[in-house]
């Protein structure tokens, strides 16, 4: 799957289901996870489909196995809390990140709860 085509296949992935999509808009919007080739590991393909495996995800960025900036960190957290309710610690997680990324949770947050901030494809 070539990059450009990997975000609507994870919107394609996570259709209809609210936390899914918020985790997956978060987290293509945030720019950056999709880019790494450390990261590409834990992404699965299906026929015009793609997932993350969030907890996967987590726990190798937990262990040291997904090195980043505090900010990659926390908008990871995040996502990956939406995705697959793996604990996060508000408080911590959104201190110093930057307003263009409060924008993006907070949309993330409003998809998740039923008010569509995300495209669709």
């Amino acid at each position: 799957m070539t990059a450009p085509s990997l975000p609507a296949a994870l919107r394609a992935g996570a259709a209809g289901l609210y936390a899914l999509e918020a985790a997956a808009g978060l987290i293509i919007a945030h720019g950056t996870w999709l880019t790494r080739d450390d990261f590409a590991c834990f992404v699965e393909y299906g026929t015009g489909t793609a997932a993350i495996d969030w907890e996967a995800a987590a726990c190798a960025l937990e262990t040291g196995g997904l090195p980043c900036s505090g900010g990659e960190r926390r908008m990871l957290t995040l996502a990956s809390s939406l995705a697959s309710q793996t604990p996060v610690i508000l408080g911590d997680a959104i201190i110093s990140i930057d307003d263009r990324n409060v924008g993006l949770l907070v949309q993330a947050v409003l998809h998740a709860s039923g008010q569509r901030q995300f495209p669709a494809c």
